[in-house]
């Protein structure tokens, strides 16, 4: 059976990055199967990327190969990496891009020092042609993870900040944005659950009160907002056939608010 590589970049498609990477991959495992995750994580934002791998990555079967590349400090001392964890295999920047997914888990890593398995020249610039890729496609062909460089024991990880909860609510932050404007929170619904037990709640986000969580954005009006449990298990804020960040002047890293009305 063929190996699975999937690709997630702030490249877009506008230009040939994405699909010069699956051909350097292509010259070394040309039986691999394409996944393309997204190519349209906003630029430079490491912890955008973070977020759909960490979705994505789980619903992938053993064995599969994912290679990520945002990476603003191409060129510079950064670490070039390959992990794995639970039987599957990431390859990247050490830049925080495998932060969320790594959490809470157990991982075996490695720097990728041995230069056989890139390309015989690099680039300053351009090193998901000539190194992540090569490296993703030697992985696939069954090359074993502790080859590829020399084993590290700790990620460069970030963290989102925690949601804060008292007696009185919940205090979150929209930590990301799809495309179709929808405000994802950090506040999972295990929390949620958690203090609704002692009354109702009021969510506040922008200058918008909702009163009520409902099961998704259909549940209310056209042009109407609605707070509900999204897909990741976390608060979601839409609009119903609208961009909820246009439509309530709301960006990542706002602040989101649940009161308890006891």
């Amino acid at each position: 059976m063929s190996q699975i590589v999937t690709l997630t970049t702030d490249f877009g498609l506008k230009d040939h990055y994405v699909s010069t990477m699956k051909a350097v991959i292509l010259g070394i495992a040309p039986d691999v199967r394409f996944v393309d995750i997204s190519h349209n994580i906003p630029p430079q934002d490491v912890m955008a990327g973070a977020w759909v791998v960490k979705n994505a990555a789980n619903f992938f079967p053993d064995g599969t190969i994912h290679l990520v590349v945002v990476d603003p400090g191409v060129g510079t001392d950064r670490n070039p990496v390959a992990l794995e964890i639970e039987n599957q295999f990431f390859v990247g920047p050490d830049n925080g891009l495998f932060s969320l997914i790594a959490d809470q888990k157990n991982y075996t890593a490695c720097r990728l020092t041995d230069r056989s398995f890139w390309r015989q020249t690099q680039s300053n610039t351009f090193h998901g042609r000539d190194i992540f890729a090569p490296v993703a496609a030697h992985l696939a062909t069954g090359v074993p993870l502790h080859k590829l460089g020399q084993p590290i024991d700790k990620l460069i990880t970030y963290r989102w900040a925690t949601p804060i909860a008292d007696k009185d609510g919940i205090q979150g932050w929209i930590v990301h944005i799809d495309r179709f404007g929808n405000l994802v929170t950090n506040i999972p619904e295990d929390l949620i659950e958690e203090i609704s037990r002692s009354g109702g709640l009021k969510i506040y986000v922008g200058n918008t009160i909702l009163h009520e969580l409902v099961p998704s954005y259909g549940y209310v009006e056209d042009g109407e907002p609605a707070a509900y449990i999204g897909s990741s298990d976390m608060l979601e804020i839409a609009i119903n056939k609208g961009n909820a960040s246009e439509m309530l002047g709301v960006r990542k890293g706002a602040q989101i608010s649940i009161v308890l009305q006891k």
